[in-house]
């Protein structure tokens, strides 16, 4: 290269009133170094990301290094906020499922679950769900549970160039999408747990496809411990890396995995069942050492205990066959007995006569109820679930209209993400990225 053309991949400096400012490609960590040695300045200054592909989606952090020793974590969030809570304040209680299910998008039948559960409480109808609803949703979680984990170790293991974990990580979560855009016909963001039930019955042929997945991952998730729990290359990235005590956790809220991988076996499937979960056969999972590996392990040995449930759901469902799916009163219960239309879109023609035949005050009402909504009683409630990041709630408060008066959701993601500074700070700078990847954030929950 000629003296006069300009490296496209060197560092460059600019002077601004906090000193120096490198913009750094990845490339030319040695002329940065070489910078600061040159100045004696023992710290610098990284912003990571949002755009970085270690940060598990557009998270912001702000490192102080000494060398690669990170002295201060920050972390930087906003980048992707939707404005999806006051989006609510505009729509009616069913529609509102339809913006929640878009927070934490890996995991969106939890988002549902949990804002559905507290207009239910308001209403004060969660003893008239019907009974294969409430196994609908329990299956329907876990397998997002099972799906989710997958991409929390699949993405963990590219972050430290383990891309076999990744690569069959995303294969097996590819199945899970499938079931959903069977049962659902999404693959996400299904709006399909709505207050009184679910959106359809179960199409013909689920259960034989779910049995199928179950069988295919039993032989599937032994190869994530063949290849990682053991591994010496694996452990010692992760053992030991981003630690957290049960005080810290404590101390700062954290729930699901960092949490249960101090030993403490806080799940609340089992403290504060919902939608039937004490009637399901299941063990919590935790672990001692209160680092990164052991939230890796935990996420594992819980895809097995989400078979498990599964596959109970699954005989359960097999004796509710032509059972109702919503509950029976019509002036809360939106139609869940829809048809798609030949064109594969709206309402097909068949439908709209058997609404139109029934009555006229029957059309009127379906109409009202599609348009305006349901009143909900004033009132305000909380219904936490486990989410696969931990506790996800939603505290619903209603005026008594036809739209929520106010909906603000605890996001594990948000709360969890308080552990970076703790975790990261005394580490290598590579550890920093085991330690984000060992929350498993999910920004569109973290900002909403």
């Amino acid at each position: 290269m000629s003296e006069t053309t300009a490296d496209p991949y060197a560092a460059t400096e600019a002077e601004t009133t906090q000193g120096k400012v490198y913009t750094v490609t990845g490339q030319d960590w040695d002329s940065i170094v070489t910078g600061i040695a040159e100045d004696h300045d023992d710290k610098i200054v990284v912003n990571m990301g949002p755009q970085h592909p270690s940060t598990h989606g557009v998270l912001r952090l702000i490192l102080e290094l000494e060398g690669e020793t990170v002295t201060e974590a920050r972390c930087g969030i906003g980048y992707l906020h939707t404005g999806i809570e006051k989006n609510m304040e505009f729509r009616s209680w069913t529609q509102g499922v339809t913006f929640c299910t878009r927070m934490d998008y890996l995991s969106p039948f939890f988002n549902e679950a949990s804002y559905v559960l507290g207009v239910e409480r308001l209403l004060d109808i969660e003893d008239d769900i019907p009974e294969k609803a409430q196994v609908m949703r329990v299956l329907l979680m876990e397998l997002n549970r099972i799906s989710s984990h997958l991409v929390c170790i699949a993405t963990g293991g590219m972050e430290i160039g383990a891309l076999t974990v990744m690569t069959i990580g995303f294969r097996e979560r590819e199945l899970v999408l499938d079931l959903f855009e069977l049962i659902t016909g999404l693959r996400m963001n299904h709006a399909f747990i709505r207050p009184g039930g679910v959106a359809q019955d179960m199409p013909a042929g689920a259960l034989d496809e779910i049995r199928d997945f179950v069988a295919l991952m039993k032989k599937r998730l032994p190869e994530y411990a063949d290849l990682c729990n053991a591994n010496p290359i694996f452990k010692a990235r992760l053992v030991d890396v981003g630690h957290l005590d049960l005080a810290g956790c404590l101390a700062l809220g954290l729930t699901g995995p960092p949490l249960r991988a101090t030993g403490y076996p806080w799940d609340l499937r089992k403290s504060e069942p919902y939608s039937g979960y004490e009637d399901y056969d299941f063990e919590v999972q935790t672990w001692d050492t209160a680092d990164a590996y052991g939230r890796f392990r935990i996420r594992l040995n819980e895809m097995w205990e989400s078979l498990k449930i599964v596959e109970q759901a699954v005989e359960r469902l097999a004796g509710l066959e032509g059972a109702p799916v919503m509950v029976g009163d019509k002036k809360i219960a939106w139609p869940s007995q829809l048809a798609i239309g030949s064109d594969g879109m709206g309402n097909s023609l068949d439908h709209i006569k058997h609404i139109m035949g029934e009555s006229m005050e029957g059309l009127i009402h379906h109409f009202k109820l599609v348009t305006e909504g349901f009143r909900v009683p004033a009132g305000q409630a909380y219904v936490p679930v486990e989410s696969p990041r931990g506790e996800l709630g939603a505290h619903v408060v209603s005026d008594g209209g036809t739209k929520p008066f106010r909906v603000h959701f605890r996001d594990p993601s948000f709360t969890n993400l308080q552990a970076t500074s703790v975790m990261s700070e005394g580490g290598m700078v590579a550890d920093v990225i085991v330690a984000i990847a060992s929350i498993d954030p999910v920004m569109g929950g973290v900002d909403r």
